[in-house]
């Protein structure tokens, strides 16, 4: 018996949460478009990257799948204060 506080999970609330959760985080995005540029013998630029998000944007039907690759975008042309 846990005596923490918290109440575990039932599997099935488990399983949703990971279900729902179907984009990637900005970082392995990222992570995985550097992979695919370096594998295939690509200089790593702003430019390369910026391409990538883009055609994934393009190429994206859900719209949370679009709104993560926009702020992508806008993250990579940021400028700091």
């Amino acid at each position: 018996m846990r005596q923490d506080g918290y109440s575990a999970l039932p599997t099935s609330d488990i399983a949703r949460y990971f279900s729902s959760a179907s984009l990637p985080s900005q970082q392995e995005t990222l992570g995985r478009i550097v992979v695919e540029l370096l594998q295939a013998g690509k200089t790593l630029n702003r430019k390369a990257i910026c391409t990538m998000l883009l055609l994934r944007l393009e190429q994206s039907d859900s719209a949370d799948a679009k709104e993560h690759y926009q702020e992508l975008i806008r993250l990579l042309f940021a400028r700091d204060a």
